[in-house]
């Protein structure tokens, strides 16, 4: 069964998902693409954040889950001490794992924390926010609203 995520819930979600990230005061945000984008976007104007960057990870091709996950990009934080990673739904927890970790690593004097509007119960990863418990397949608006 599929949840309909909606731009009204998003609208309504982001504004209290900003809200408790916003003691962080976050320098900069990175946005893991795809599902991580659109949230990123909303959460930097929210908080008047204009250093935006995005990493983007690949694990399922279509439904079909990989042996291992392949990262692409790269960041920099030029005098950035705080950095908010954000993701639309902590799944499996992989991805945002790989990502954290790969952050950490490469700028270890960097203070990172991580967002999601959805966190499953079963992931290997715990955001340090997040709005909702995903008890179903969710299907947010931006995939279900854009395909031709």
């Amino acid at each position: 069964m599929k949840y309909y995520y909606s731009y009204e819930a998003f609208r309504k979600d982001t504004c209290s998902l900003t809200k408790e990230v916003q003691s962080f005061e976050p320098e900069a945000i990175v946005g893991i693409a795809r599902g991580g984008l659109t949230l990123a976007h909303a959460m930097a104007e929210s908080l008047n954040v204009r250093e935006v960057q995005t990493l983007r990870t690949e694990l399922y091709d279509v439904s079909c889950k990989r042996k291992s996950i392949t990262l692409f990009g790269t960041c920099s934080f030029k005098n950035v001490q705080r950095v908010l990673v954000v993701d639309d739904i902590a799944d499996s927890g992989e991805t945002l794992q790989a990502i954290m970790l790969f952050l950490q690593k490469e700028f270890p004097s960097v203070e990172f924390t991580s967002a999601t509007l959805f966190y499953k119960s079963t992931s290997i990863y715990k955001p340090d926010f997040w709005i909702h418990e995903a008890k179903e397949w969710i299907e947010f608006f931006w995939e279900a609203d854009f395909k031709i």
